[in-house]
């Protein structure tokens, strides 16, 4: 979905990833999007749609979500290729550094340090309920 004019407009989910630039073109009647970056066919255009009438609308194509995720699983990714479960990965040492240190029982008991917060407000030169303004120093 794409935020435009506080209206939410829809996009083909497999032409698109997450975080992607989107060119938004619109006229009285109509919102056109394009990708920043054409496709193998050359083309920009993801989407046509009328654009909304006041605020807080989604247009909705449903083909759009064509290769979207349905929720029925816990497959939670587009492709075609379903991660394998995470039960059947190994917890030792080869997992990596930070799994072995969760996983080893001295971890449990490290000592975290504690300290009043206006331990910052005095780093930092604040005040507390304050927007960062430092405090001055009598001169």
């Amino acid at each position: 979905m794409v935020a435009f004019d506080a209206n939410l407009y829809s996009v083909p989910a497999r032409k698109v990833r997450p975080r992607q630039l989107i060119e938004i073109r619109a006229t009285k009647s109509q919102v056109t999007l394009h990708s920043t970056v054409p496709g193998a066919d050359g083309e920009t255009l993801l989407a046509a749609h009328p654009r909304a009438v006041g605020r807080g609308a989604r247009i909705v194509d449903e083909r759009h979500w064509d290769g979207l995720p349905t929720g029925a699983g816990r497959r939670v990714t587009t492709g075609d290729v379903v991660p394998p479960p995470r039960r059947n990965q190994p917890l030792g040492p080869e997992a990596g550094p930070l799994q072995a240190l969760l996983n080893r029982a001295a971890a449990a008991s490290v000592e975290v340090g504690r300290r009043p917060l206006s331990v910052y407000d005095e780093l930092t030169g604040t005040r507390p309920f304050t927007t960062n303004r430092a405090t001055k120093e009598p001169s």
